[in-house]
């Protein structure tokens, strides 16, 4: 329920005698609002607008454009937890996550996640926001966020923006900002990322603590995407797909009867041994392998995979992605399966082929979450413009160079004893899977010396697990209990 609307400062989206559309460098409208949280009354403060970035020289080279929800009905508020979001892509907007999983409105949405006309929002009951204030960030070129002309009318080179690297850097230094603009220096803060967004967080986590002297209480990956697996392949990323594989054909039923009449997670734990123990070293062996085990490894991986030993073969073990999305259903229903969401799907031109002719479960919910996301921002928070909110953003040729983050991560745990990690993961996730989830987490630290601070948790549902309601409130008190646990509670920071 919105009670009122106040004006910090006036957006200008289309002015000037040039006539030109430009976007605000600060400026920011603030609404207050009210949502039941779990049986619980809260009331609280969205504020909505643009920070800017600036150079070395001290010149606004960029302007993003955020959501900041604030708990008012509480004591000490600045000592509340503060989360920090953000999507991924590279150039996907913070939407998802925020009217879909952690903010204090949600889709109108089935009970599966699929979309509903009339499109729309609704509160969300499940919301962090009783425990946690929540700031959702957009990168340079996602949502209402771009670049901004500099003094002598030119823009800043995209290399400041656009690679894992430059996007940690100049991020780093936007939240320092905020935090210091909000006055939230005392909170326990806390970074969380989807998809992309894991690489990005887990570089932060090092950043923030080097570059800008902040130390975090919490780091969250949600599907996260790991460039040292995802997209490289070889033995071991390929093999980490099977478990996906075995969820995905166990949800359409296309499993042998022993397998298909136990519980999901009953089955997953012998596809995760067989793949990691058997597949990644036949697949290792190529063209040196003896017949005699290629057989035997196609059978098992058919076994677990719902495909034919004929086509396991075909692939020399190596089946793709986007192979078995194509394939899984061919011969059954001639329906294709969603990348993002396998529970989701498609329905090709032809059945021949070896990959889908779209992404069943995106455009699923582009369908829901585009207008509600371009509804809520202009009807309830009351931010008016002629910009384009740009749910997917040009972010150029993404500099993936000397991606370290996995080590950054590990070091700003070693540095930091308060920092936890939680990865959360859906067992129907075809793009970044969840068992690639898993072992990004043991790659973390060889040593196993962190392991102890690292969590893992799945859900029965896709990239956005959130979206199915019963993963929706599990996801959510998943993030209550990973909060709680890792705050300090009076305890010194200290081995």
């Amino acid at each position: 329920m919105k009670i009122n609307l106040f004006v910090i400062a006036l957006l200008v989206s289309a002015v000037g005698n040039s006539q030109m559309l430009q976007t605000p460098t600060d400026t920011a409208y603030v609404t207050n609002h009210n949502v039941r949280i779990r049986g619980q009354s809260v009331d609280y403060r969205a504020e909505t607008g643009f920070q800017p970035v600036w150079n070395t020289e001290g010149e606004v080279v960029a302007s993003l454009y955020y959501t900041y929800y604030k708990r008012t009905n509480v004591s000490k508020g600045n000592e509340r937890p503060l989360i920090v979001s953000f999507n991924g892509g590279p150039g996907s907007a913070s939407v998802w996550m925020h009217v879909a999983y952690t903010g204090p409105k949600i889709l109108k949405i089935d009970s599966e996640g699929y979309p509903v006309q009339p499109y729309g929002i609704k509160d969300n009951p499940n919301s962090i926001l009783d425990v946690a204030d929540i700031v959702f960030v957009n990168p340079v070129n996602t949502g209402y966020s771009r670049k901004v002309k500099k003094m002598n009318g030119e823009y800043e080179d995209d290399k400041t923006f656009f690679g894992i690297n430059a996007d940690i850097r100049y991020l780093a230094g936007w939240i320092n900002t905020f935090v210091t603009r909000q006055n939230r220096w005392e909170s326990p803060k806390y970074i969380i990322g989807e998809s992309y967004g894991g690489t990005r967080v887990m570089g932060l986590a090092l950043e923030l603590q080097n570059s800008q002297w902040m130390y975090l209480n919490g780091v969250i990956m949600v599907s996260p995407a790991d460039y040292k697996v995802l997209r490289v392949g070889g033995p071991v990323s390929s093999s980490l797909n099977l478990p996906y594989f075995t969820a995905t054909a166990w949800y359409h039923k296309m499993l042998p009867a022993d397998l298909q009449n136990k519980d999901l997670l009953e089955i997953l734990p012998e596809a995760e041994e067989f793949a990691i123990n058997k597949l990644i070293p036949a697949i290792a062996k190529g063209g040196f392998i003896s017949d005699a085990e290629r057989k035997a490894i196609a059978k098992r991986y058919s076994y677990y995979s719902g495909l034919s030993e004929k086509v396991i073969l075909q692939q020399n073990l190596d089946v793709p992605n986007r192979f078995f999305w194509k394939e899984l259903l061919r011969d059954k229903t001639g329906q294709t399966v969603g990348r993002l969401d396998s529970r989701y799907l498609g329905i090709d031109k032809v059945e021949t082929g070896t990959s889908p002719d779209y992404s069943a479960e995106l455009t699923s919910w582009l369908h829901s979450f585009t207008p509600a996301i371009n509804y809520y921002i202009q009807n309830e928070l009351g931010f008016k413009t002629d910009v384009k909110y740009n749910v997917f953003g040009n972010v150029g040729r993404w500099d993936n160079s000397n991606d370290n983050v996995r080590d950054d991560l590990r070091q700003a745990m070693a540095q930091n004893p308060y920092l936890k990690v939680l990865t959360q993961s859906g067992y129907y996730d075809g793009a970044t899977t969840y068992f690639s989830g898993k072992y990004n987490q043991w790659q973390i630290d060889p040593s196993g010396k962190l392991k102890d601070r690292m969590y893992f948790k799945g859900y029965r549902s896709g990239h956005m697990m959130y979206l199915r309601n019963e993963d929706l409130i599990k996801a959510n008190d998943d993030l209550r209990e990973f909060i709680k646990n890792s705050l300090a509670n009076g305890k010194s920071a200290k081995y």
